[in-house]
This record gives structure tokens, C-alpha cells and sequence, in this order.
């Protein structure tokens, strides 16, 4: 993948993949008239990439051409994505998926990057969303693995209430019609309980005399759970309507990826990014975060590095290498494990220690520093700042960004 070092190009072009394969950037018209718009208004021509992200995070926040400044974001976070995704397939190699595919499923939950980022941290964007994109693409990949193996029987059995109601919610169906599926479904689960201990996941179609007694729970629920006069369900009704809750799950836990890039429905032409309001104003320029706050937090952010560089130095040579080992060199806990002849949970408690060591030295230094008292939400926050430092600390060097 050729790097970007372009600001224009920065903020308005996107990976397109062939196969697995990046294949080129595509830039988008009206992100590029956006960005240029902006940077020709700008009295300051040394300004990074790192501002304009901040900036365009700024005006997201705010609610302020939010679309466009969610458009320059994603546009921003493209390589960081690849990277991760890049990462992330080489250390669950035995999965099915590629780079592409963790690409795509991090990218189409770009706003949970941008709803978590907190500038005033004064961390840099790219190395947050880094190790938010590896966490989402792991947990979805637990997910996919989780449904993927499942049969729909053992998938209802599964399930909780609250998911299946938020499954059928998202199918589209009235509330009336949620209650008559949510009570086949507690009847199902009611009835068919197999015993065995293992292989749960791949449950078998209930035998027929099942069938039967599920329905005959269901209907003697119906004028109780139901309306007074809720008709009577049969067999046949009953199975289509667990099949229908089986689907709707899937869909709701499991769904489909969408590419930016993707033709709209039902035209020949045009891309998902087009719909992109055009909507420029140059007066939100005077609004720009100042250069002097961003200086500010480039400087707390170097003082934290250090301390955290201090407090790691300070590590036993074997803790060190841990950190060293699960950071950069795309292990899993369990290889490091195999690696190490240790066991894989004593892998987790040490990354864990250390974790703690590092969070307390970060906590010490900002209440001694920045008067930050660490209550409940600011070690939250120094939390996923820490593994944000430990992602960009030991990750690949930072791309050329002028």
C-alpha cells in the first residue's frame, strides 16, 4: 500500500481493494472541494495532519457539517484501519477472513471511534482508533465464530429476550407481532431442552412429538401472554415463526457490510459517499481549535509518553519482553504462552499486573502533575489511553503525514 502524504489527499481519498488486495486510493469530489476549500482559507500552511483531525473531530462533535467532517475522518483513519486489519489477520490466520473483510467490518463502525475519542486527552486519533479498531474487529470476529457454528435451534436457545426482541425490533415488525414471536420462542425454550453436555451448537430439529408439545405450551400462554382473542397457533406456524426469530438474530448480531464505496440500491450509478451534503462554509474557519491548545496537549501527550517509557524501563527484563511480545509482535496470549512454556492464563494475569503497574504510574503523574483526582470515569479514560500509548508505542513507526 503506497502511503499518503498529501493533506488534501489525507482527508479525501479511500482504500479500494481487490480481492484481497489494496488496489488504489479513490478520491472522493466533494471531500476533496471540501478540504481544499479549507486549506486555502487557512492563514497557516504548516499546519499536521494531527490538527486537522482535531479540527474536523471538533466540528463533529459539535454537530457542524457533521456528515462532511465524518466523511475527512474516515478518509483520515484509512490507514490505520488497513494497518490493524493487516495485523489482525496474521494473528488469527486460521480464520476465513481477510484483510479486506476486518477492513470493511472496522470501518463501517467508524462512529463508535468518534463518539469514544477524547481530544482533551491529548492523544493522537490515529493511535486511538488503532486499538479500538483491533478490539472491534476481535469482538466481531467472536461473534461471527459464535453464530457461525451455531445451528438456529441452538442459536433461540441462546439467545436472551432482550437481544430477540432488539432482533425482531430491527426486522421491522409491529409490537403485537414481537409478542406473538417473543412467546413462541419462551415456549420453545420451555419444551425443547435437550440433555446432552456437549455439542450444544449444533442442536437438531425438535422431533415431531416436540413440535407439538411447544405448540400446545404456546397456546395455552396465548390468552394470558396475548390478546384475549389470539388465535390458536399450529405446527407449521410455529416452526416458520421460530425460523423468522432465527433469521432476525442473525441479521441483528451478524450484519452484512457495506462498502462506502458501494453503488447505491436500484441505481447504476453513484456511491453511498455521494450522499455527502455540499455544504461548505469558510467562515468555520474562524472557529479552528487554537494552535496554542493543540500545542498544549501535543506537550502533555510527550510527558505522558515519558513517564510511561520511565515506568517500563523500570519493568523486570522478562516483563519487558512480554509487553514487547503481545504489542508488536502479533501474538495471541496463547502463543506467547506455547513461546514462553507458560499457561495461558498466567500469560493474561501478568499482562494484567502490568497493565495496573503502568495505569498507576499514568494516575500518579496526573494528579501530581495536572491535579486530576483519578475517580471511577477518569481511570476509565486513562484506561483506553493507556492501551491506545501501548498500540502506538510498540506498533509499526507512524506513517509520513505532512
Amino acid at each position: 500500500m503506497q502511503p499518503r502524504t498529501a493533506l488534501l489527499a489525507i482527508f479525501s481519498t479511500f482504500l479500494q481493494f481487490e480481492t484481497d488486495h489494496v488496489h488504489t486510493w479513490a478520491s472522493d469530489p466533494k471531500l476533496r472541494r471540501s478540504m481544499q476549500i479549507h486549506l486555502e482559507q487557512s492563514q497557516q500552511t504548516d499546519l499536521s495532519a494531527k490538527f486537522w483531525s482535531l479540527y474536523w473531530h471538533k466540528r463533529w462533535r459539535a454537530d457542524t457539517m457533521q456528515k462532511v467532517a465524518a466523511g475527512h475522518l474516515a478518509a483520515y483513519l484509512q490507514e490505520a484501519c488497513y494497518w490493524t486489519a493487516q495485523k489482525t489477520s496474521t494473528r488469527f490466520s486460521s480464520s476465513r477472513y481477510g484483510v479486506s473483510d476486518y477492513f470493511q467490518i472496522a470501518m463501517a463502525q467508524v462512529d463508535k471511534i468518534l463518539k469514544g475519542f477524547n481530544s482533551d486527552q491529548g492523544f493522537n486519533l490515529q493511535n486511538y482508533a488503532s486499538a479500538t479498531f483491533a478490539s472491534l474487529m476481535r469482538e466481531t470476529l467472536r461473534q461471527r465464530r459464535e453464530i457461525d457454528i451455531c445451528s438456529d435451534w441452538a442459536l433461540l436457545r441462546k439467545l436472551s429476550q432482550k437481544r430477540l426482541v432488539e432482533a425482531l425490533k430491527n426486522h421491522g415488525m409491529p409490537q403485537d407481532t414481537i409478542n406473538r414471536y417473543v412467546l413462541a420462542w419462551t415456549s420453545f425454550k420451555a419444551i425443547y431442552a435437550p440433555q446432552q453436555a456437549t455439542g450444544t451448537q449444533k442442536l437438531e430439529k425438535p422431533a415431531a412429538e416436540v413440535w407439538s408439545a411447544i405448540a400446545t405450551q404456546y397456546n395455552q400462554e396465548r390468552t394470558t401472554q396475548l390478546l384475549p382473542n389470539a388465535a390458536a397457533i399450529t405446527v407449521e406456524e410455529l416452526e416458520t415463526i421460530l425460523m423468522t426469530c432465527a433469521k432476525a438474530a442473525r441479521a441483528y448480531l451478524y450484519p452484512a457490510q457495506i462498502s462506502i464505496n458501494t453503488p447505491r440500491p436500484g441505481q447504476d450509478a453513484g456511491e453511498f459517499l455521494d450522499q455527502l451534503p455540499n455544504t461548505e462554509q469558510a467562515s468555520l474557519l474562524e472557529e479552528m481549535i487554537a494552535t496554542e491548545d493543540v500545542k498544549t496537549r501535543q506537550t502533555q501527550h510527550q510527558q505522558i509518553g515519558e513517564v510511561l517509557v520511565t515506568a517500563i524501563q523500570a519493568l523486570d527484563p522478562p516483563s519487558q519482553s512480554l509487553l514487547q511480545l503481545y504489542y508488536s509482535q502479533a501474538y495471541t496470549q496463547q502463543q506467547i504462552a506455547e513461546k514462553l512454556e507458560m499457561k495461558q492464563y498466567t500469560i493474561s494475569r501478568r499482562l494484567t499486573k502490568l497493565r495496573k503497574t503502568l495505569l498507576t504510574a499514568l494516575a500518579t503523574w496526573s494528579q501530581e502533575t495536572l491535579h486530576i483526582s483519578p475517580d471511577s470515569d477518569v481511570l476509565k479514560a486513562m484506561s483506553s489511553s493507556l492501551e491506545e500509548w501501548l498500540t502506538g508505542h510498540y506498533g509499526p513507526p507512524p506513517l509520513p503525514l505532512h
